[in-house]
């Protein structure tokens, strides 16, 4: 058995010319920081400026959201963790949901902020979306798998993260 490389699916980067595939390769992944990142804003403030939603009882609260959801979820210790502190816990998601957002969306911290948007998605998938039938009717595990890519490759381009690396490396090249 011989091995070969492909010349026809790489192109190298020869005097900095790159071809529209380059460039997609290098953006493909922006449309889902942006997706993500302004979701979980949205998500975040509109549970801060949903009076309904922080209060520890009634419809549309958190605590009555939790206590429906408890005897269906994978994981019921979650739910009866959160319910000691419904609103305490409302706060935490909502501005986790936005810590979580900005970071992916201005590319700050963006491999921690999409872990933690994995583990928001993996514990409301866990607890609230648990019982859908079928199991992908649950949005939640379809926002936990688009997280993945993130935590793996970070913000590569037009991120923070990206220009403080080039800052970093510009400071090195000149110590040298």
């Amino acid at each position: 058995m011989t091995h070969g490389m492909r010349t026809d699916t790489y192109t190298p980067y020869v005097d900095g010319d790159r071809n529209w595939r380059d460039t997609a390769t290098r953006f493909a992944l922006l449309p889902l920081r942006i997706f993500l990142g302004v979701t979980f804003i949205y998500a975040g403030l509109d549970k801060l400026t949903d009076s309904a939603f922080m209060k520890s009882s009634g419809a549309g609260s958190i605590g009555e959201t939790m206590r429906s959801a408890r005897d269906s979820a994978a994981i019921p210790a979650l739910i009866d963790l959160a319910l000691k502190n419904p609103t305490g816990f409302g706060y935490a998601i909502a501005f986790g949901e936005l810590a979580v957002g900005i970071g992916t969306l201005i590319g700050l911290l963006a491999r921690l902020a999409a872990l933690g948007g994995a583990l928001i998605s993996f514990s409301l998938w866990m607890t609230v979306s648990w019982a859908s039938d079928p199991y992908y009717y649950g949005n939640d595990l379809a926002y936990l798998m688009a997280w993945l890519p993130l935590v793996l490759a970070g913000a590569p381009v037009l991120s923070l993260d990206s220009a403080l690396r080039a800052r970093r490396r510009q400071r090195a090249a000149g110590y040298r």
